[in-house]
């Protein structure tokens, strides 16, 4: 004799309920429907595509033991999914492999579901609900195009990167493309460039730019008013989707998880993804490590502070963009003053621009020094790992040059860590960028350079007295 469906999946549930957390179990299979059984196939219904493959990745051994013991081992289940809150009609099967008997044989296979409907309207934490999705304000500021982005050594492969993958969203090797430097050094400008070329090279791409802050604080509401799977459903529509400082996601379990089957349904269905920190996936904590080993899977580009060339490029572009005339020694002061942060520098003109305008002013290097004074605290003393470079070789009497090549000399080697530890604890960058910068080096070299020189510290008295001079002299 037959067994009934609900029968069936009534007693499946009576297993599961004593086997999971009360919460989860209310969660995540009361809002299941049994909807047919044919053949030892057991179709149930489940409200959305992430639902589907949250009950995949999460209960499937469950499911899967409960259903055997039902029904016998040839069971099979298939997921209905239900592709729209108000109707049916779109719901489709899947039919889905049950885990092997076997515990080390057992795969999880879950299938990205697409939501194909182009047309269908749906609530959107940017617009108002019932808006299509062709309408979706993609959040980027036309400002920060490729055209005005000022190209150098310090950016290039970035910059070589996101504009790949605005000519072929999706389609290249870098997805995810993830993008990391300290503050100020243009993460926002690159990741709203590639959006704003992907909308003008394709016009029908849906592109999204989010900060992290945001994408929480819409999470949040969504879980308040009991709406998160229209948030996902939004998310799932997005063709490129940027999300800008994904570092402050660390620490927060359930935005991570929101996001993490999020990723994996963009990236699945060929969909772009760009990400930018201010560290690389390697130095990120509080991160889960299935979202880190995503995000490896594409291509991580750092973007370093510019050198002397770059930042009077970057102040040209900006007043010429602003009509602007401004000499050439003002110009230069300002980039010799203000290196590692290009907000502040732009930040810097404009002030010297407002004075200028303002008071009626005369733009002089007289009143450039009086604003940089003002608007930078010791800007004299600012410091760079360039700057950390040259004072460790005036020091040692060597060239700067010398701390690049791969030579292996003792004293160009103790040279390089000692500069490598100054630039870790006198700088914001990256580990991953110091070591960039001081020969070409990963982040393990960096690290080991540090724990030299603070052993060495420790147990030699005139390698201490080295230290103490190099810093007083950074710090003068």
């Amino acid at each position: 004799m037959s067994k009934n469906h609900v029968d069936v999946w009534n007693n499946c549930l009576k297993v599961i309920k004593d086997n999971v957390p009360s919460i989860s179990f209310k969660t995540w299979f009361e809002p299941i429907v049994p909807l047919k059984m044919e053949h030892n196939v057991l179709t149930i219904q489940v409200p959305s595509p992430f639902f589907y493959e949250y009950l995949e990745e999460q209960y499937i051994d469950i499911i899967s033991k409960t259903l055997r013991k039902e029904i016998g081992d040839d069971v099979k289940l298939e997921y209905s999914v239900v592709m729209d809150n108000n109707t049916q009609a779109n719901t489709k099967p899947y039919t889905v492999k049950l885990p092997a008997k076997n515990k080390s044989d057992l795969k999880n296979h879950p299938l990205s579901v697409p939501l194909d409907s182009e047309d269908r309207s749906i609530k959107n934490p940017f617009i108002l609900p019932g808006i299509k999705k062709l309408t979706i304000d993609p959040q980027l500021n036309p400002d920060n195009s490729f055209s005005n982005f000022v190209e150098g050594e310090c950016n290039r492969l970035a910059r070589s990167a996101g504009y790949a993958v605005a000519c072929n969203p999706g389609g290249t090797a870098f997805n995810p493309l993830f993008l990391y430097s300290a503050n100020g050094l243009g993460k926002t400008h690159l990741c709203q460039a590639i959006g704003i070329e992907v909308k003008e090279r394709f016009p029908e791409k849906t592109v999204l730019y989010v900060q992290a802050h945001k994408f929480i604080t819409q999470f949040m509401d969504s879980i308040r008013n009991n709406n998160r799977n229209d948030f996902v459903h939004f998310y799932q529509m997005i063709d490129v989707l940027i999300i800008d400082d994904v570092h402050e996601l660390t620490g927060k379990e359930k935005t991570q998880d929101i996001f993490f089957h999020i990723f994996n349904h963009l990236h699945q269905s060929n969909k772009q993804l760009v990400i930018t920190a201010d560290k690389p996936p390697v130095e990120l904590q509080g991160m889960e490590q299935r979202l880190l080993s995503r995000f490896k899977w594409g291509l991580a580009a750092d973007l370093q502070a510019p050198d002397f060339e770059t930042r009077i490029a970057i102040l040209k572009k900006k007043t010429y963009n602003d009509g602007i005339e401004m000499p050439d020694e003002i110009i230069e002061y300002l980039a010799s003053h203000i290196t590692n942060n290009m907000r502040e520098l732009e930040g810097a003109l404009v002030s010297i621009l407002a004075q200028s305008t303002l008071n009626k002013k005369e733009i002089t290097l007289d009143l450039a020094k009086q604003i940089i004074d003002k608007l930078v605290k010791s800007t004299r003393r600012e410091i760079s790992i360039d700057y950390i470079q040259k004072v460790v070789c005036d020091y040692f009497n060597m060239q700067v040059d010398m701390l690049k090549s791969k030579t292996r000399k003792r004293e160009i080697v103790q040279a390089r860590q000692i500069a490598m530890y100054f630039a870790k604890n006198l700088t914001k960058s990256s580990l991953a960028s110091i070591g960039s910068v001081i020969g070409g080096k990963d982040h393990a070299t960096v690290l080991h350079a540090c724990k030299t020189v603070n052993n060495l510290i420790d147990t030699d008295k005139r390698f201490r007295l080295y230290i103490d001079e190099i810093e007083k002299k950074l710090k003068l």
